[in-house]
């Protein structure tokens, strides 16, 4: 899925304000209302914004995007953080990975990687590191959602309890400011939980705009994770959690900026 550039600026602003006017638009981009008209339209039809009467809304709520959609939203700081999570992560270890784009990322980043144990619930994850030698794919039996290829349900929660891993690779829809960790769907939260239990070391990876959404199902707290890898977060009450807890926290940016 292809975004113009004026395009991606039209979510970001929607993204940074959660509300956008077309007449705001059209003198931001010097352009006639009925052009971001048709590019609102477009987009809402890609499912990356809401219509409203006026303009457009970032999603959010209790309504999670498609998948296709999620994985367009910051999709260079999700590849970052898929590397920085890689790089906590040795040659020989075993690991769970969840369901997300995010961690999608993380899979991506770990295919130079030799000698891994992979359970997931996340078929995408499943197909893509199945085709390395090196690597042993384990996947969960259970509902297969369709809308993003996530293995839910009380059977893969039981699946994920036979194991005792080095590590968890989890993302989640949304976090709180006081550090809640937030999903959509009770039965991938179930899933989620499972995992965090039966790790070693959690790794929490999620961009920055997760502290901007909001989401029903409470998956548990950012005190549980051990690492929590984002781009950039400016949330003093987040990095005091972080202190407190003894989570640490790396942000991708400021690594980008030192190089």
């Amino acid at each position: 899925m292809y975004l113009s550039p004026r395009h991606a600026e039209i979510i970001q602003l929607a993204k940074d304000k959660g509300r956008i006017l077309v007449e705001d638009l059209a003198g931001h981009f010097g352009v006639t209302p009925q052009t971001i008209r048709k590019d609102l339209n477009d987009l809402c039809e890609r499912r990356l914004l809401t219509r409203i009467h006026g303009g457009a809304l970032f999603p959010s709520g209790v309504q999670n995007m498609e998948y296709e959609a999620r994985s367009l939203i910051a999709s260079d700081e999700k590849l970052a953080i898929g590397r920085a999570a890689a790089d906590i992560i040795g040659d020989n270890a075993s690991l769970f990975i969840n369901i997300g784009t995010t961690t999608e990322a993380v899979s991506r980043a770990l295919t130079g990687h030799s000698g891994l144990m992979v359970i997931t619930n996340n078929i995408n994850v499943a197909n893509r590191m199945r085709v390395f030698p090196s690597i042993e794919v384990v996947i969960a039996g259970g509902v297969v959602r369709g809308a993003d290829g996530g293995v839910v349900g009380e059977a893969a929660v039981d699946f994920i309890r036979q194991f005792r891993v080095d590590f968890a690779v989890i993302g989640v829809s949304a976090i709180d400011h006081d550090g809640a960790l937030l999903d959509f769907d009770f039965r991938e939260v179930k899933v989620a939980q499972a995992i965090i239990a039966n790790a070693r070391h959690v790794i929490l990876v999620a961009d920055s705009t997760k502290f901007e959404r909001t989401a029903p199902v409470r998956i548990g707290h950012l005190s549980q994770v051990n690492t929590f890898i984002t781009n950039h977060c400016d949330l003093p009450p987040i990095r005091r959690i972080c202190a407190d807890a003894n989570v640490r926290l790396i942000e991708t940016d400021s690594q980008a900026s030192m190089l």
